[in-house]
């Protein structure tokens, strides 16, 4: 969703198409391949991405280079949901998750916690948290802070539109 609102507002996405939309995400992935190698080293595309979006997950924002400077829109999103979603992937793919709900839900928190943590340590990385359910409901004030963030320029009005609310499909229960 965020992806889609950049390209939206305006802004230059690093993406490679290989990864094509599917059940799972309609609307694509917007991905770059190339950032799933950071950890082994691939980083020599990073400099060209300057000015640009590009989604990283968590787990490798480490990996960038120190020598270039972040701007980090962290996506949250209700525990539940983000469990159900990935169940679903799996169910798919015809996978099975070998750890319980609650042991993953424990091991995502303690992770997204070590992550932030980090990142406000480095002096090189800005982060903006974001609330995925609330976005959802409400898009327009989050384009504004997002643009915000990013210096200005954007089209916020264009961001909030493409928010889908018919894709919110794993919700928590209430």
């Amino acid at each position: 969703m965020m992806m889609k609102m950049l390209e939206a507002g305006g802004l230059e996405l690093v993406i490679d198409g290989v990864r094509t939309a599917d059940e799972d995400n309609p609307k694509g992935y917007y991905e770059f391949e190339r950032v799933k190698q950071l950890d082994k080293g691939d980083v020599t595309w990073v400099a060209d991405a300057r000015g640009k979006a590009v989604k990283v997950i968590s787990a490798l924002l480490e990996y960038l280079p120190p020598e270039h400077e972040y701007k980090v829109l962290f996506m949250n999103r209700k525990m539940p949901e983000v469990l159900a979603s990935q169940r679903k992937m799996l169910e798919r793919r015809g996978e099975k998750s070998e750890i319980s709900d609650e042991k993953l839900a424990e091991l995502l928190r303690k992770h997204v916690k070590q992550v932030k943590l980090w990142l406000i340590q480095q002096p090189n990385f800005e982060m903006l948290d974001l609330d995925y359910n609330a976005m959802l409901l409400d898009p327009e004030p989050w384009a504004e802070k997002v643009n915000a963030f990013l210096g200005g320029g954007l089209d916020v009005r264009a961001m909030a539109e493409v928010v889908d609310p018919a894709l919110y499909r794993n919700r928590a229960e209430a």
